[in-house]
């Protein structure tokens, strides 16, 4: 979809779209139409806000009982862990070698695995599993394409120099297929992955991406080669700590990875966008004579969000860097965060506003739409402001500063893993979400 013709005006507002304040305030006009009653395909009920709050407070008591300073952030690192550490243990082996990398390279290398293990994490769908060769423990979903992801990095898969299997880089990505993914993934016909072709051209787009933008992956085309571009925009504090603003990340993966996203995402003035997308609630009730284009544009970014949240956690453990700005960060308006909210009553559907074509099943209630769908644009929008709304209901509810229980803790003590689990209770034969969004293996 293109709207629009490119203009002076028209770039500011394309640079607007991917900047990270723009998410929560295009969103915030969402939320604005919802405590109207005018959002398309949603009421929204904040009496039961304190239900969801309450239902994660229980969650994290039952965790973490109150030492909230144990709650690690939401980020990649988490699922490369599933069921028992990797990560560490890898770095150890690194530092015992005979030839042992600095921090540095470390951290390059936990980046190196980090953003491919991400952009491989789009949905996979309710039926495929991955069978950890050393351990025989099976994984599924998130766990499942992480866990993978470590061992692929571990054999070397994503590596385009022989014997040095712990990178990523662009010549390794551009030998990769989906045939090949397919293998290392354990898909088959009876271990099926939703978006296989789409993720396999993904990490293709990536191959191109990190080649082509050498100011942030350096001459080799290598992810953890962001760490230099960041310490050359980072400053040192009067303690000699380094310190980087989360903007400079933020602008770096925005911009560097711009290539990858599908051709078919909305465009303005002939620019890709990536994840933005249409809201017809914004357009219905805006003022005709006022109306810019672009002004209808909500901004999500997830897979960069997601991708931001797993790459400051290596910046801070490994080389100590102190990250500045991440406020600025928002919730991640996915399905489990999302369902969440449709499954203990924040949000309802509206009835009949969904036509039955879009129900795989006649007596099924749980409808599958695509990713640019105007319900799920709303339902995407009312996510993230609703993340930052149960953040500051627990942070009140445990007498905590946003300091003292960040969003990014919320995210993976409570939101993410809540929906998760309302979702295993009310349909335990798939443990879906409540509303299915088709996955081409570039979104979730």
């Amino acid at each position: 979809m293109n709207i629009g013709v490119e203009t002076a005006p028209i770039e500011q507002t394309i640079e607007y779209l991917r900047t990270l304040p723009a998410i929560r305030e295009r969103c915030s006009q969402v939320f604005e139409l919802a405590q109207q009653g005018q959002l398309e395909y949603f009421d929204y009920h904040p009496e039961r806000e304190q239900a969801v709050i309450d239902f994660c407070a229980t969650i994290i008591q039952r965790d973490f009982g109150t030492n909230f300073d144990t709650i690690p952030p939401h980020g990649r690192w988490r699922h490369l862990d599933a069921g028992i550490p990797r990560v560490e243990p890898m770095i150890q082996k690194w530092k015992a070698s005979p030839s042992p990398p600095d921090n540095k390279e470390i951290c390059r290398r936990i980046v190196d695995l980090c953003l491919v293990s991400v952009l491989l994490d789009a949905g996979a769908g309710n039926v495929w599993k991955y069978t950890e060769p050393s351990t025989k423990m099976i994984f599924s979903r998130s766990e499942g394409l992480g866990v993978a992801s470590v061992n692929m990095f571990e054999d070397g898969f994503f590596s385009g120099i022989d014997g040095q299997p712990f990178r990523v880089d662009a010549s390794g990505l551009a030998r990769s297929s989906a045939t090949l993914i397919a293998s290392a993934m354990q898909v088959t016909g009876e271990n099926a992955m939703v978006g296989l072709e789409g993720r396999a051209e993904l990490l293709s787009k990536l191959s191109t991406a990190l080649r082509t933008n050498t100011v942030y992956f350096g001459d080799e085309g290598r992810p953890g080669n962001l760490v230099d571009y960041l310490e050359s925009q980072s400053i040192k504090d009067a303690a000699g700590g380094r310190r980087v603003h989360i903007s400079a990340l933020w602008h770096a993966l925005i911009h560097g990875l711009a290539v990858i996203w599908p051709a078919s995402r909305t465009t303005l003035g002939g620019t890709p966008l990536g994840d933005v997308w249409p809201c017809d609630a914004l357009a219905n009730h805006s003022s005709k004579s006022a109306a810019s284009p672009g002004d209808n544009l909500v901004p999500f970014h997830k897979l960069t969000g997601w991708t931001t949240y797993s790459l400051v956690e290596p910046l801070q453990v490994i080389l100590e860097w102190k990250i500045d700005g991440l406020e600025d960060m928002t919730g991640l308006p996915e399905y489990r965060n999302g369902g969440l909210l449709l499954d203990l009553g924040v949000l309802s559907l509206r009835g009949d506003v969904i036509p039955r074509s879009f129900y795989p099943e006649a007596t099924s209630n749980i409808p599958k739409l695509p990713p640019g769908h105007p319900a799920i644009v709303e339902w995407r929008a009312m996510t993230v402001i609703e993340l930052d709304r149960i953040a500051e209901g627990l942070r009140k509810t445990f007498g905590l500063t946003a300091d003292q229980l960040t969003l990014a803790q919320v995210l993976e003590s409570a939101t993410w893993k809540g929906g998760r689990e309302i979702a295993k209770t009310k349909r335990p034969e798939t443990g879906g979400p409540p509303i299915e969004i088709e996955s081409d293996g570039t979104v979730f």
